[in-house]
């Protein structure tokens, strides 16, 4: 029987990867799931074959009905910036107006996809959902994991990804990509791991759990089975640095002291330095073959 499923976020990064994982699953003809994209505006050009609807959730009241038939909920919107009122009213308060509404309409399953940044800084070796405790350190992640606490509340999944890559990227490589510039040169002696997911491969996962028949609950990681090192991340963002590094490679501690200045920087640095490797019993090896999705 074909499920309709609500997209939030399907204009976004992770959203709009997450409706076409979708509608590669209904091909032409095909019975698969039936998409409902949930966007702030409806203006331009539409998703073939996917149904639209209108609705912000910074006005609770314009989410009414749109759950309304559905299934499956996908919750992939999220505010990330430095607005705190703006980041309260889309994840926190937006997210308690559209389970409150999904609740009303007897949704089978919601599944909200977080960030493994609800859990502050490092290190995390080898850490799993249930031995670390929640720690957010800015105004983001504390409404994120505000708006965790509405969806488990509920008896929905929340998937906590760390870095998320591929095209669409506005945050990881980027932002990697602004410290070797800062830096004039790379990094050496700092090889720490850090979980890692290609957005692609996160869109078939939060599909795969969206629609699973297994009884789902509470938070799990969704990365890449095998994390990254540091060398590994700055190789990939240097892509993005159209122009050489003439600097000698340096230690964690000199280019700490190069950024001391920059601490948007020195954030971006601190992570790299330290373990931020994340595993689940669920979302696992095995979960990532059973459902065909490619690492």
């Amino acid at each position: 029987m074909s499920r309709r499923v609500l997209v939030t976020g399907g204009s976004g990064f992770i959203g709009g990867h997450v409706a076409a994982a979708l509608r590669d699953l209904r091909p032409e003809g095909a019975d698969g799931p039936e998409v409902r994209l949930l966007l702030r505006s409806t203006r331009g050009d539409r998703p073939p074959g996917l149904e639209t609807v209108r609705a912000d959730l910074t006005a609770p009241e314009t989410l009414r009905g749109v759950c309304d038939g559905v299934d499956v909920v996908l919750h992939c919107a999220s505010h990330v910036g430095s607005d705190e009122r703006l980041t309260r009213a889309v994840n926190d308060h937006g997210t308690r107006a559209l389970v409150e509404e999904a609740v009303r309409a007897e949704v089978r399953r919601i599944v909200y996809v977080s960030t493994a940044a609800v859990y502050g800084r490092g290190p995390f070796t080898r850490a799993v959902p249930a031995e670390v405790p929640l720690a957010p350190a800015s105004p983001t992640s504390r409404a994120r994991a505000a708006a965790e606490r509405h969806v488990l509340d509920a008896g929905g999944i929340v998937l906590r990804p760390h870095l998320v890559l591929g095209p669409g990227d506005r945050w990881v490589e980027p932002g990697l990509a602004a410290l070797l510039r800062a830096l004039s040169a790379g990094l050496k002696d700092c090889e720490a791991r850090h979980s890692y997911v290609e957005v692609t491969a996160l869109a078939r996962a939060v599909t795969a759990v969206g629609l699973a028949d297994d009884a789902l609950t509470g938070a799990h990681h969704v990365n890449a089975p095998r994390p990254l090192p540091t060398s590994e991340l700055l190789r990939r963002a240097s892509r993005l640095v159209t122009v050489p590094l003439p600097g000698a490679p340096l230690t964690v501690e000199e280019a700490r002291e190069r950024l001391r200045d920059q601490p948007r920087l020195l954030h971006h640095l601190d992570m790299l330095a330290v373990d931020h490797w994340f595993v689940d019993d669920v979302v696992d090896e095995d979960f990532w073959t059973r459902h065909g999705v490619p690492r």
